[in-house]
């Protein structure tokens, strides 16, 4: 077992980049923001690329602590399709109300190095680096718009409660090393047959912490008090990132931990995970019902998107892991579109953020009303939109797997977010607006860019998703793949 560098060409190639925007930009005057948001564009390119390359590979190197199996590269393409709409996104946003600055741009390639690091490690210590990699650069994405108040509250708010939750996280560690006295998960694979009583009772006390650690990440109730005040106070394109990368890692590492551990997880312990997963579909749709600031609901929507991933977690096994990799990769090119429209008409400072400044906005920027109409529908699991096969996907693993109830009530919460998702519609369109003179759109190339890209992808997996599904269903094979290298790490 040497060191297999193909397997991190795409991380390599990510930090690279993060490393050539942090030394241009101290060099840079002239056109800076525009030759930051070409190497950015570049860079992320030629790491999606490595990742296609790299897909059929299966490997585990670096003494056992790096996997390369299609579950990992499945996910770094979530992280780089994320990172690249995310950049459109933000160039001209970045340009005008950051002044060019370069480090936005810095810490989003580092925070999608720490989401790479933490799908393809099969150690709990390198997981948790990479979450402390990709947590760091989002506490301060949150608070780099340094003169609104709003901003570095939320991310004063994000970073006590994210290193909070990050003890959570490495006191669970602590308590799986007790037990089986590693903290490999390809060593803890083949060491449950030799465990006692004790050392399933540490182990799942450790799960149980690792789960407060990372549901903090993916914001699972109860432990997503942080998400509706950052996703507000933070700049919109940041906002974008954080809530859709993030949580795909997120619930990568939890699949990754909780596949392995199923020999030692009881009915009890999936019961909690049942639990769990009811209170966050039904506390997010409908606490979104009520607000009013479009990133606050939308902040609530993520906890419940969160929720609808849990069903699948759940479910675990091949289905499971396929449906949320389906899901998620669905949920981030609809999530970043729909936030790609509110920055295209939040205007300058983000003056227009309340549902209400909509009112007229369908008909005054058709294109741009289309496009969020077809985001809200999608997320809401319309027909014909990439959100209704990610559900159908799920909900069906679920029926296949037994949760009827399960399945019911994920339909139920479906048809709950319909209300506030039309309510935006109905507002663009059915609404007067209340300025006499409505404020100009923040016009941008990229942003549009963004936007089309986003549209096209969400209306393809919608329409014709079987290459999507098939793509996602070779992935999920490898499910069980870590405990295939047992033999191979214990001859070390």
């Amino acid at each position: 077992m040497g060191f297999n560098w193909t397997i991190i060409a795409p991380e390599i190639a990510v930090l690279v980049t993060g490393f050539v925007i942090l030394v241009s930009g101290l060099f840079l005057k002239k056109g800076r923001n525009s030759i930051l948001t070409a190497v950015s564009f570049i860079g992320i390119l030629v790491a999606l690329g490595l990742t296609f390359k790299s897909f059929s590979l299966t490997d585990v190197s670096f003494q056992g602590i790096v996997i390369g199996d299609r579950i990992a590269f499945f996910f770094k393409i979530i992280f780089c399709l994320g990172t690249l709409l995310t950049i459109f996104a933000a160039s001209t946003y970045v340009g005008r109300e950051l002044k060019g600055l370069s480090e936005f741009y810095i810490l989003v390639f580092f925070a999608t190095f720490g989401m790479m690091v933490m799908a393809s490690s099969t150690d709990l210590i390198t997981i948790f680096l990479g979450l402390e990699v990709m947590s760091i650069p989002l506490y301060v994405l949150a608070g780099i718009y340094r003169k609104r108040l709003r901003s570095r509250e939320a991310s004063m708010k994000y970073f006590f409660l994210g290193a909070f939750a990050s003890g959570f996280f490495l006191y669970g560690i602590a308590l799986i090393f007790g037990a089986y006295g590693s903290t490999n998960l390809i060593e803890i694979s083949s060491r449950f047959s030799f465990a006692g009583g004790a050392s399933t009772f540490l182990a799942l006390a450790g799960i149980a912490l690792i789960l407060i650690g990372l549901g903090f990440k993916v914001a699972i109730a109860p432990f997503h008090m942080w998400a509706p005040d950052v996703y507000e106070g933070a700049p919109a394109p940041a906002t974008a990132f954080m809530s859709a990368g993030p949580k795909a890692a997120g619930f990568a590492a939890l699949f990754r931990i909780f596949t392995v551990f199923a020999p030692v997880l009881n009915d009890k312990f999936t019961s909690i995970l049942w639990i769990l997963c009811v209170l966050t579909m039904t506390w997010g749709n409908v606490l979104a019902i009520s607000q009013k600031n479009i990133k606050r609901m939308l902040a609530y929507s993520s906890i419940a998107h969160a929720g609808y991933v849990m069903i699948a977690l759940v479910v675990g096994g091949k289905t499971g892991f396929s449906a949320a990799m389906f899901y998620l990769l669905v949920y981030t090119i609809i999530n970043i579109g729909a936030f790609a429209v509110i920055i295209l008409f939040a205007g300058r400072e983000e003056k227009f953020e309340n549902i209400s400044d909509y009112a007229g906005f369908g008909f005054r920027y058709p294109f741009a009303g289309i496009a969020l109409t077809i985001f809200m529908l999608a997320l809401a699991g319309i027909p014909a939109t990439a959100g209704f096969v990610g559900k159908y996907k799920i909900f069906i693993a679920a029926l296949n797997s037994g949760y009827i109830w399960l399945a019911v009530i994920g339909v139920i919460n479906s048809l709950i977010s319909v209300w506030y998702y039309i309510y935006v519609v109905v507002t663009m369109y059915m609404k007067p607006a209340e300025a006499e003179h409505p404020p100009a759109m923040a016009f941008s190339p990229t942003l549009l860019v963004a936007v089309l890209i986003a549209l096209i992808l969400t209306l393809q997996l919608g329409i014709f998703p079987e290459s999507y599904l098939k793509f996602s269903d070779l992935a999920g094979e490898h499910v069980n793949l870590i405990t295939v290298f047992q033999s191979i790490f214990n001859s070390m």
